[in-house]
């Protein structure tokens, strides 16, 4: 017959194993922490289990899942943070035990009413932060012990990972749909001009704030986009859709792409504080014989003129926009493009390679461009490069001047 101790050792591998199962790993997001919390009652004995999530911006705390007190769930219940019992938790970031719950201890109505004699709580971590609160009670008075704050600890770790995948998966999500939904589903018919443009997401980094923008102006004119914001994910593609709107507008006001990037340059410093964001803007004139540039921080556009080897254009390159406030006025240059020729606008994903210079990924690039067929050119390029899976997002849009 087993000894006490070996008994006990036994059940506490066991209760380990039921939190720890590996096979908890197959599922995700809602179906998980449901199976968690289904299991911390059952380990620990309790006859409720409630999480609830951190609302940074409201200060609040949201039950997101609920077994028996699933009233709180259905009636959407939040705690201020500091408030109540789960406020104190996670307020503390340290366990906290109730023996004996009384209504002042809990903020939560359905809670007080609920019957609940004893509470145990713990708080959910992501990254090193407070992110929520797992909390199990019984309608009979009870004293936990430091073991049952070790396995509810367990099932809250197991909370915060699947809260952080969960969270990082619709976010990726959620800034591929935005910035595919920004980008142009088709590129306007233009009179004299072919249009053409790749917009590749990198594999390592996700989801970024590249874009590329075609529209028409007042006057016969075409505008042409393309820009950089800084950063990755949903926040990246959230920018990046505010300057494109913001640029549209401005692009009706003044037909001079640099003022029209001085007043974008104002409004990154006044709403979107703290992004750098790297733009190329044109206005292609009505005969189509020139396109005006300004750059802000951007790589200059490949030209590709019949007679004429590619190669980057000759144009002043002004700060990034968000940088700082400019002590120079932003320029404006006329760039001549030929009938028969071919401009490519790209960003840095393009050419940029982590074990080399980038002037060697521009020159790769300009050996790619000959004068032609804008589409066949795009193809050409994501060929010769080798992008099928870059690091870093790519966007490129090809200006092709019918001969």
């Amino acid at each position: 017959m087993p000894a006490p101790r070996d008994v006990d050792v036994e059940q506490r591998l066991r209760r380990l194993q039921t939190l720890a199962d590996s096979g908890l790993s197959r599922l995700r997001g809602a179906e998980l922490i449901d199976v968690l919390l289904d299991r911390a009652r059952t380990v620990l004995g309790t006859d409720t289990a409630v999480v609830l999530m951190l609302d940074r911006h409201a200060r609040q705390l949201a039950v997101v899942a609920a077994k028996g007190l699933e009233e709180e769930v259905r009636r959407r219940i939040r705690v201020p943070f500091g408030a109540g019992f789960a406020g104190r938790v996670a307020s503390t970031g340290a366990p906290v035990m109730i023996p004996e719950v009384t209504r002042a201890d809990v903020a939560s109505p359905v809670l007080a009413d609920a019957g609940v004699r004893s509470l145990l709580g713990v708080p959910v971590f992501a990254g090193g932060d407070v992110v929520g609160v797992l909390h199990v009670g019984t309608r009979t008075p009870r004293r936990f012990t430091p073991e049952d704050v070790e396995l509810l600890a367990l099932c809250a770790d197991r909370v915060g990972a699947a809260t952080v995948t969960g969270t990082r998966r619709l976010d990726h999500e959620a800034a591929l749909a935005l910035q595919r939904s920004l980008l142009p589903t088709r590129l306007p018919v233009v009179p004299g001009l072919e249009l053409a443009a790749r917009y590749v997401p990198g594999h390592d980094a996700g989801v970024g704030g590249d874009w590329y923008d075609v529209f028409p102006l007042p006057g016969d004119r075409l505008g042409l986009v393309i820009g950089d914001v800084s950063g990755h994910g949903l926040a990246a593609a959230v920018v990046m859709g505010r300057l494109r709107s913001a640029l549209r507008a401005y692009a009706l006001t003044s037909a001079d792409p640099a003022t029209v990037l001085t007043h974008l340059d104002h409004k990154v410093h006044h709403f979107e504080a703290g992004n750098l964001t790297t733009v190329a803007y044109a206005v292609i004139t009505p005969g189509r014989t020139e396109a005006h540039l300004s750059l802000a921080g951007h790589l200059p556009p490949v030209l590709a003129a019949p007679g004429h080897v590619a190669a980057p254009v000759t144009v002043p390159v002004d700060a990034p926009l968000g940088l700082r406030p400019s002590r120079f006025a932003r320029r404006t240059t006329p760039v001549p493009l030929p009938p028969g020729g071919l401009l490519i606008c790209y960003t840095d994903g393009l050419v940029e390679r982590r074990t080399e210079i980038i002037d060697e990924g521009i020159r790769r690039l300009a050996a790619a461009v000959h004068p032609g067929s804008a589409e066949e050119t795009c193809a050409n390029i994501m060929t010769l490069l080798g992008v099928e899976q870059p690091a870093d997002d790519i966007a490129m849009l090809a200006v092709h001047r019918k001969p």
